[in-house]
């Protein structure tokens, strides 16, 4: 695991460097052999005293993501790995067993590449953020388990049945809507 470890409003000291990878680094019990992934973290502290910690480790068939705020650093970096934890066992539970039953695995999930973002004038219809990532056949139901996981209201995918883009979203009434593309 490679690690680019940021700090905002923060220096990033060599104790606390250690500390993530140390955390981070128990996330290989649950691989068969050790990824060569980046590790991406962020570390803030805010105005009011409270540290958030943002980490992203975009793999082949998955992107692990997690952010936690708390008044201690070290307690919001073991909060953290608490949530990846659980990213990694749900993903292997739900998704792997029912590859295992059809009969393989597949690539399901799209790594992101998030640019850094630059403050602009203030104007309502300027795009702020732009993400690019690669579309991987999935159904609908992969496409709703990595929404979940990643925490967004929607998720675009390839419908693994028609090569169409399509889009899931939740809905206000917390069940899922699905659109395709013709």
């Amino acid at each position: 695991m490679n690690f680019n470890i940021r700090g905002e409003n923060i220096e990033v000291t060599p104790a606390i460097r250690d500390y993530v990878e140390k955390k981070i680094m128990k996330l290989e019990r649950y691989f068969t052999e050790t990824p060569n992934v980046n590790v991406n973290v962020n570390l803030k502290t805010n105005n009011d005293k409270t540290s958030k910690v943002e980490v992203t480790i975009p793999m082949t068939n998955l992107v692990l993501r997690a952010e936690e705020a708390h008044a201690d650093m070290y307690a919001a970096i073991d909060l953290i790995n608490d949530k990846l934890e659980r990213q990694i066992r749900k993903h292997k539970t739900k998704v792997n067993r029912k590859f295992r039953e059809k009969g393989g695995i597949n690539e399901l999930f799209a790594t992101f590449e998030e640019p850094e973002e630059h403050p602009e004038e203030d104007n309502d219809l300027e795009v702020v953020r732009q993400k690019h990532f690669d579309l991987k056949p999935m159904d609908s139901e992969e496409a709703i388990l990595q929404m979940n996981m990643l925490g967004h209201s929607f998720f675009v995918f390839t419908n693994a049945a028609t090569s169409l883009t399509n889009v899931v979203y939740k809905r206000k009434d917390g069940r899922y809507g699905l659109i395709e593309a013709q």
